[in-house]
């Protein structure tokens, strides 16, 4: 029975024994995982890193170009226009120059031609004159500053322009001074 005693304990020591080597197997493998995984989660994040950090140098950059761009563009918006505007400074030019030799006559008709190239560089932009004289008064495009009695003209009618207004496209530059019917 000792020697019964004695198997039974050295049986219950091995299956201990065996029971703690597999759980340390177990536990390395599980250790072994956890590690994979945590190198692995690690390597995801680096890379969510770097492409966080990529993306917004890409975007830094874009506002930069973006900014430069609008800078650029409002530099040198007006080139058109001013291109359109040379050949009425040569014209005026033409005419100081020439202004001792001629006649009265002479200077009005070149004043009339400078007119109309500026009128057509003008128009080119988009630059319209705003009827006035006959239509009905619009607050939007006419700046009343006199009422008159007018028995030719309906009640609230422009009678008469003191400063004529222009639009570009739809957009009023400055409305008409006008005087108005009552």
């Amino acid at each position: 029975m000792e020697q019964e005693n004695q198997n039974l304990q050295e049986e219950e020591v091995e299956t201990e024994t065996s029971a703690e080597a597999n759980e340390t197997v177990t536990d390395q493998r599980s250790r072994e995982e956890l590690l994979a995984e945590v190198a692995r989660l690690s390597a995801e994040a680096e890379d969510n890193k770097t492409r966080y950090l990529r993306s917004q140098a890409d975007f830094d950059n874009f506002r930069r170009r973006s900014r430069q761009e609008k800078d650029e563009f409002a530099a040198y918006a007006n080139v058109k226009l001013i291109e359109e505007l040379l050949p009425v400074l040569d014209t005026f030019e033409m005419a100081l120059k020439s202004t001792g030799e001629s006649d009265a006559q002479t200077v009005l008709t070149g004043v009339e031609m400078v007119y109309r190239q500026l009128m057509v560089a003008l128009e080119k932009e988009g630059l319209a004159a705003i009827e006035a004289v006959g239509q009905p008064f619009d607050p939007n495009l006419h700046d009343g500053i006199m009422q008159v009695e007018s028995a030719d003209h309906p009640a609230n009618t422009v009678v008469q322009e003191l400063r004529k207004g222009y639009k570009v496209k739809d957009k009023v530059v400055r409305p008409s001074m006008v005087q108005v019917s009552q």
